[in-house]
């Protein structure tokens, strides 16, 4: 009866459910432990407030993505334009007139509910969506400057050039992601250096006029020079994965929580680590990698294009931040403050992950396009997979 119930209501790839639900018992107990400390000051002894917080917006997030995997992925090639015509009002409303926290205005408080919420999770998001629906539309005239080529490059350049403003890491994370969105979808290397040239100026441009220009020296400075110290926040991250060694020193027993800023979202892999042990650390890595790997698989049985790049740009996207937060806590690049995705406690970017996932779901669940969408170009359907994905 319960098998059943999971194979009606639980669509697509049944091993990529199965990882999201892991990851996010992990998640609940990792906050649990990292929060506790902090809860007991700021809560007046409620160390389990975090614990709730946290897991409800978990449930929420799951919630979003079941119902995103419920629809036919292809409406998404619509509804990304319409996110992205709202995602540029709130990006510069939230830049000009948005909530500051450590020197950057990337937060926008959402009224009635009074929950946080990053624009640039949206325009993630609806980037992402877009530019897989510009490329597939595009699959016979990729080689098309006027066409391909600068649809795209206007879209990447106005939303990562407003991200950027703020918030360095995610602008440039995004950038990457559309760049081997580009590469998959078959456009010519000459048209992408090209984009590339163009993003070094306008990031440059958009990096020097923001608000992140000294932290992105400082913190740049720091990793490359290395007669200055370590950063503070290194420094215990260092400790946290040196004292944990192989096996850990237990669940609810690491120390650094109580020093490290933000424990519980841009360090919350050392906790892991000290908690855990290498032998943590490495099952949550395998656990990203097979999240990769089952993406790919989705992408490699799409039936159109639009499918492949969208389920290849989401999943790229979640997967490179995670490595990216991954290599901060161990030393192998310069501090960014991006959080570990499906385990750092978050608001609505968990809800913005959840919906990234249910789309993936989405195509994974095998839906044939046979016939173009109402208003939908009809080179959009039915592209064998050996021409838009070779």
């Amino acid at each position: 009866m319960i098998k059943s119930w999971l194979q009606r209501n639980l669509k697509g790839d049944p091993v990529l459910w199965g990882i999201v639900i892991l990851f996010s018992l992990i998640s609940i107990a990792v906050v649990y432990s990292a929060t506790g400390t902090l809860a007991y000051k700021k809560m007046g002894g409620n160390t389990e407030y975090f614990l709730v917080k946290h897991t409800g917006l978990i449930f929420v997030g799951l919630f979003f993505m079941w119902l995103a995997h419920r629809i036919d992925y292809r409406h998404y090639s619509r509804l990304s334009l319409y996110a992205l015509l709202v995602s540029v009002p709130l990006l510069l409303f939230t830049y000009f007139m948005g909530g500051e926290i450590n020197g950057a205005s990337r937060w926008m408080t959402i009224p009635v509910i009074n929950q946080t919420f990053q624009p640039s999770d949206l325009a993630k998001l609806a980037l992402i969506s877009h530019v897989a629906s510009m490329l597939s539309r595009r699959q016979q005239h990729v080689d098309d400057f006027k066409t391909t080529l600068l649809p795209v490059m206007l879209w990447v350049g106005l939303i990562c050039g407003i991200i950027i403003l703020s918030n360095t890491s995610t602008a440039l994370l995004l950038f990457g992601t559309c760049l081997l969105l580009m590469f998959i979808g078959r456009v010519p290397l000459k048209q992408m250096t090209v984009m590339v040239a163009i993003g070094i100026v306008v990031g440059g441009i958009g990096l020097a006029s923001g608000q992140r220009f000294q932290t992105v020296q400082s913190r740049i400075a720091s990793f490359t020079d290395k007669s200055k110290p370590v950063p503070f926040q290194l420094e215990h991250s260092y400790i946290a994965i040196a004292t944990g060694g192989v096996t850990g020193k237990g669940p609810g027993k690491s120390t650094e929580r109580n020093i490290l800023p933000h424990p519980y979202s841009d360090f919350i892999y050392a906790v892991i680590i000290e908690e855990y042990g290498l032998l943590g650390g490495v099952a949550v890595l395998f656990l990203y990698l097979a999240f990769l790997y089952r993406g790919l698989i989705t992408v490699m049985n799409s039936y159109g294009a639009f499918g492949g790049l969208l389920s290849a740009g989401l999943t790229f996207s979640l997967v490179l931040q995670a490595m990216v937060n991954m290599g901060v806590a161990v030393g192998l690049g310069p501090i960014t403050g991006l959080p570990l995705p499906l385990l750092s406690m978050g608001g609505t970017s968990l809800i913005f992950t959840g919906i990234s996932i249910g789309i993936i779901l989405a195509v994974s669940r095998g839906e044939r396009e046979v016939r173009p969408m109402v208003g939908e170009p009809a080179d959009t359907a039915r592209i064998p997979k050996k021409t838009a994905l070779a």
